[in-house]
């Protein structure tokens, strides 16, 4: 696909999620609370206007809600007001430009203001929440967070690397195939509990990432 194809696609995805907003019944934002951890993300975005006056934007997302069915939505709140909706992917035009909402099986893997000139800036998460919890832990110990983010590129790197062969090897074996492709065999053959923990390794590093609103298609994707 040449960089023309797949930018005309971009925007063509781009515009349609646009459509997708619906106008916002004007209730208010409600706090997070600590047993919301599991499934519900809250990010900020504060615009100062030409004249000084400052607008505070809050992007809600319930992501556990729904997700098997893919009913997931955003709720953009201006002020502390219900202002719009969209199920996800989201684009919400903003004052200056456009904030994106996006999500993976593990959380959200983006939620970013992208000004009209292009400028790319993360939204900051509500304290309470776990990604506003692990910003924290990134603010306030910097090498153990960089730590536990290597841990957990680490762990999907080396599932990746034995579980994927492993996959090849079981579409390899019939008959059918193998004659064409030969029975791929896997460096490392793990026995069914050693799979059961790298999955649920795999399960918790993607978690960790998705906390940062880190998103590798292979890593990430692989894992879900």
């Amino acid at each position: 696909m040449t960089n023309g194809s797949a930018g005309m696609i971009k925007e063509w995805r781009h515009r349609r999620a646009v459509r997708r907003v619906t106008p916002g019944d004007g209730r208010e934002l409600k706090r997070f609370r600590w047993w919301q951890l599991p499934f519900r993300a809250l990010f900020y975005l504060r615009v100062v206007d030409d004249g000084g006056r400052p607008t505070v934007y809050a992007v809600d997302v319930r992501h556990w809600q729904n997700q098997s069915s893919g009913n997931v939505k955003a709720h953009l709140y201006l002020d502390g007001k219900l202002h719009a909706e969209s199920k996800l992917p989201a684009v919400f035009p903003v004052q200056g430009g456009t904030v994106e909402v996006k999500m993976s099986t593990f959380g959200l893997k983006r939620c970013h203001y992208v000004t009209a000139e292009g400028a790319e800036l993360q939204l900051v998460p509500d304290p309470h929440s776990a990604e506003g919890r692990r910003a924290r832990l990134d603010s306030e110990h910097p090498a153990l967070s960089r730590g536990i983010g290597l841990l957990s590129l680490c762990v999907l790197v080396t599932a990746l690397a034995i579980l994927v062969p492993q996959i090849a090897e079981q579409l390899t074996r019939p008959e059918a195939i193998s004659q064409y492709t030969g029975t791929l065999t896997a460096p490392v053959d793990l026995p069914v509990w050693g799979n059961i923990l790298a999955g649920i390794a795999s399960l918790a590093a993607s978690t960790e990432r998705a906390l940062r609103l880190r998103f590798h298609r292979l890593l990430d994707g692989a894992a879900g």
